[in-house]
């Protein structure tokens, strides 16, 4: 059997086949599962277009800030560590709970193996290099990532069956070079969808349900199960008092300096930030900038979100000082993210 391996034996296997897209509630479902139950559970999901950023990553930093808010992309921090992650419907995601009885013993395989064995049934080879991440012919197609809470590991991955691949490149920053922090940095990686080599064509739906019976049937002693009314208010109450808060998403970034520079006909502009707990500390401009507005943009700025919308608003009512010295608000912004 698959799950023998440091897992508490003749335990109960709860099995999902989620169909609500809401990222921010599905990541609640995870914790709302692993903190309340005793049973083990086995989840499949999907999301709408989102970027979800790792516990422990400076969300502003993995971003494209410009993409995500033009295509308005929800970004969503989760429960475990690990790199940034790209969601849509064309990518399945799935969970794994598990009670163990030695920690220190879990390791991904446990959890990628029976994905691997099941795509190996549609005559699809894929395979793992011993780190986070599922490849086909060299090519990413699954990110990894764990939780551990008391007893019990929450495990969980993508699979990229036929997302949008431009839009993840587009939502994800490259350049990360700009910030000076102890966060954990994704690893860019070149990407692949699984429906480009299934010998017989499969829609991303019956995919799902393909993995949903495959996997279920190698677990012991598993069951359906339905959530409850109590369940849903429950896994909401965690998304809108948790998930969907600023202060999860941003705010729970590690502290990080930001740095940027502008080159202008009357020489170099210098921005420099330092953020703690998201919000603007510190502020400087120096170089080419009018000592005046360097001043004035200062005083506006710190204590307030580093968030795009936040910083517009802090200096909308600056129209006249900009104009003055011939200094676009735009330009501005865009130096600042």
């Amino acid at each position: 059997m698959w799950f023998n391996f440091v897992i508490i034996a003749n335990m109960i296997t709860y099995c999902l086949n989620q169909s609500n897209t809401d990222p921010y509630f599905n990541l609640a479902a995870e914790e709302y599962f692993l903190k309340n139950f005793q049973e083990d559970f086995f989840m499949l999901w999907r999301s709408r277009p989102s970027v979800v950023v790792g516990k422990h990553q400076n969300a502003l930093a993995e971003i494209n800030h410009e993409f995500v808010q033009k295509n308005q992309i929800p970004v969503a921090r989760r429960l475990s560590g690990g790199g940034t992650v790209f969601h849509d419907p064309g990518n399945v995601n799935f969970t794994f709970i598990r009670n163990v009885a030695k920690i220190q013993e879990v390791n991904f395989n446990v959890f990628t193996v029976p994905i691997v064995e099941a795509l190996k049934k549609l005559g699809v080879e894929a395979y793992t290099t011993g780190r986070n991440d599922l490849l086909i012919e060299g090519k990413k197609i699954s990110g990894n990532a764990e939780h551990i809470h008391k007893n019990r590991v929450l495990h969980h991955g993508t699979l990229l069956f036929d997302s949008h691949l431009e839009d993840l490149k587009g939502a994800l920053k490259a350049d990360l070079s700009k910030f000076e922090d102890k966060a954990v940095q994704s690893k860019r990686s070149e990407v692949t969808n699984i429906a480009n080599y299934l010998p017989n064509p499969l829609s991303v739906g019956d995919f799902k349900d393909f993995l949903f019976t495959e996997i279920r049937k190698n677990i012991p002693e598993s069951k359906v199960y339905e959530p409850t009314e109590a369940d849903n208010e429950a896994i909401q109450k965690l998304s809108i008092e948790k998930y969907q808060t600023w202060n999860w998403i941003f705010g729970y970034s590690p502290r990080y300096r930001f740095t940027n520079k502008l080159e202008t006909e009357n020489g170099e502009i210098h921005i420099n930030l330092l953020v703690e707990k998201g919000l603007l500390v510190e502020v400087s401009l120096s170089g080419a900038m009018p000592e005046e507005l360097s001043i004035k943009i200062s005083e506006a700025l710190v204590g307030n979100r580093h968030d795009f919308e936040t910083v517009k608003s802090a200096i909308s009512g600056m129209n006249e000082l900009f104009k003055l010295h011939n200094f676009p608000e735009d330009v501005l912004l865009g130096m600042l993210f």
